[in-house]
């Protein structure tokens, strides 16, 4: 990575830890240079007070030293809790902000991102590197060390600039030292470098192993999953393959790892105690010939241990941010993706009648990152008002045909058109107004039944009652303790109620009926219904749906007589189209043959 580059990702990173919390990021700072700056009061003080015992000063005059050892220590200490109490603050500020941001990028991605298997890799990555301390956190700390550091280096250098002033030292020791310090932090560094150099690399060996592991232990723990790994013993199989991927991963990985890195800092380590014998060495040789004082010795020997402490660590602070930059520009790749999908910016015509004119046009599409068309040469019209079914095989492109109408995605050929407009030249979010969808894969949330029936905080509580009596679903509603102020499931609340699957496929309706959006789409509306259910949708579907256009997706033909026109998909196509006597009649094609494989089983 280029200077330039490591130079924009720094300037980027400092901007987003002010973004997430300017109270974290600028009381981290300060208390960096607090606690930097603390260690060298007593060194300084006590140096003094030594001196001045070893002159026979009077008692006052080392109380006041002592008092003022003991005093701005106190002061810097009770300084630095301060900060550290607004730091922790800024930090949970830091935490919040930091995953709410996931949430409002996946708000902001086009759905073909959020479906998008590499999308998801990514995001999970680094979510993983986060917690690990990589990215925004770690570049924190690597400000906060590189001040923290600096700050130690001006003030030792302070300290201890007047060591090289000393007569009774001559100039080769001084120049002796000074080059043995500089021998020890180029050394130091060296190996701590090849250290990062190995933690890093062994963190990108163990991306995908990481990921694999997390979802083992997903399993263990998820819910959903609790019924098929208790009916089919699969807990201990489970168990096993996670252990076994976590030793592997300890005897390959991470015992050679740490063995290596343990000897890569071991001569840096001999370097600072030997430099340090050194020190000591020419301090006592200065104090023999009178040109050092008692006091000074300590000051001196505590200020270039700190200070080669701190040139080591602002190197290391250095080192990490240069690594830490890759993360970095990893994090930020997530958040630069890019929401390709045409906004478009015309205004949708407000109907009073509902009267749109739906065109498919030549419409084919494939899924991103796939070659097979998942939709081929559809061409389609219905009006305002019609009940239209789709109907076919699994995979016959049904439910891609919705995405499509509903913009999920844009054709990859072909157009859609409203009125006679291509549909990407709508304002988005108003085209998007105009569609109530119930999907297969629906979502209600762990909030309450009338929150999930609105899909807001606030709701029309009559509105809300008559849309779950239109699905159905008022007998449990007035069985549930707390009517519409009912939390669904137990997630955060202990008096939360478990609904069934045919219950939520209700209560799915409802919102779809809530939006009162002039289409409604039906993706399998009744595949979780009881029979009886069933029929009171099917027969109450007209009244449902009312002057509204209706999509109906389903597998059971016999729904279809409700509707005003039929589109027989197969392979990505649309191969019939008509009314249900009408396609019958013809005496074959797929909607016969789909309906005689269902007629046999209600027929003797």
């Amino acid at each position: 990575m280029k200077a330039s580059e490591h130079f924009r990702i720094l300037k980027r990173g400092i901007g987003l830890l002010y973004e997430l919390s300017p109270t974290y990021t600028a009381f981290s700072m300060l208390e960096a240079v607090v606690s930097a700056v603390t260690p060298y009061v007593p060194i300084w003080f006590s140096a003094r007070l030594v001196d001045a015992v070893a002159g026979g000063a009077p008692a006052k005059t080392l109380a006041v030293y002592a008092a003022l050892t003991a005093g701005f220590t106190f002061l810097l200490g009770a300084l630095a809790a301060w900060l550290s109490g607004r730091r922790v603050v800024g930090n949970e500020e830091m935490y919040v902000n930091a995953n709410w941001r996931y949430a409002a990028k996946a708000m902001d991605m086009a759905y073909s991102s959020i479906e998008d298997r590499d999308t998801a890799l990514l995001r999970e990555r680094i979510q993983n590197e986060t917690r690990t301390g990589y990215n925004y956190y770690f570049l924190q700390s690597c400000l906060t060390g590189f001040i923290r550091c600096t700050a130690q280096i001006i003030a030792s250098a302070a300290l201890t600039l007047s060591f090289f002033f000393i007569d009774s030292i001559r100039l080769w020791m001084k120049l002796t030292l000074a080059a043995g310090i500089l021998l020890t932090v180029i050394v130091s560094a060296f190996f701590r470098s090849r250290v990062e150099k190995l933690q890093n690399r062994l963190f990108e060996d163990l991306v995908y192993v990481n990921l694999q592991a997390n979802r083992l232990s997903e399993y263990k723990t998820d819910y959903a999953a609790g019924k098929d790994v208790r009916l089919y013993g699969m807990a201990e199989g489970i168990g096993k393959r996670y252990l076994a991927l976590n030793e592997a991963t300890l005897r390959k990985y991470f015992v050679p790892s740490e063995i290596t890195g343990t000897f890569m800092t071991f001569p840096g380590k001999v370097l600072e105690q030997v430099l340090r014998f050194a020190v000591y060495m020419l301090l006592i040789f200065a104090a023999l010939r009178g040109g050092v004082s008692v006091g000074s010795i300590a000051r001196y020997v505590s200020c270039i241990a700190l200070l080669m402490a701190a040139v080591l660590g602002l190197v290391d602070s250095v080192q990490r941010t240069l690594v830490n930059d890759k993360y970095l520009k990893r994090y930020f790749s997530y958040f630069d993706i890019p929401n390709e999908m045409y906004k478009g910016s015309l205004t949708v015509e407000k109907r009073d009648d509902n009267e749109y004119d739906v065109e498919f046009r030549d419409v084919s599409f494939r899924y991103p990152g796939t070659q097979a068309w998942a939709l081929r040469h559809v061409n389609l019209k219905f009006k305002v008002g019609e009940k239209l079914a789709v109907v076919g095989m699994n995979g016959s492109g049904k439910t891609t045909f919705i995405k499509l109408l509903c913009r999920l995605y844009d054709p990859t050929e072909g157009v859609i058109l409203l009125n006679g407009v291509d549909i990407r030249k709508y304002d988005y979010d108003e085209y998007m107004s105009l569609f109530s969808v119930v999907f297969q894969d629906f979502k209600l949330f762990a909030v309450s039944l009338g929150q999930n029936v609105a899909a807001d905080t606030g709701f029309d509580r009559e509105r809300v009652n008559a849309c779950l009596t239109r699905a159905g679903f008022e007998r449990r509603e007035s069985a549930l303790p707390k009517g519409l102020d009912t939390p669904l499931y137990k997630d955060y609340d202990k008096d939360g109620v478990e609904i069934s699957g045919g219950e939520a496929q209700k209560i799915a309706l409802a919102r779809a009926l809530y939006k009162d959006a002039p289409f409604i789409i039906l993706d399998e509306p009744t595949a979780a219904l009881d029979p009886v259910s069933e029929y009171e949708v099917y027969s109450h579907f007209n009244s449902i749906a009312g002057d509204k256009t209706a999509v109906y997706i389903s597998h059971r033909l016999a729904s279809c007589r409700f509707c005003d026109k039929i589109a027989v998909f197969d392979a990505g196509r649309i191969v019939q189209t008509g009314r249900h006597e009408e396609l019958l009649a013809a005496g074959g094609g797929k909607y016969c043959e789909l309906w005689n494989a269902q007629a046999q089983y209600y027929t003797g």
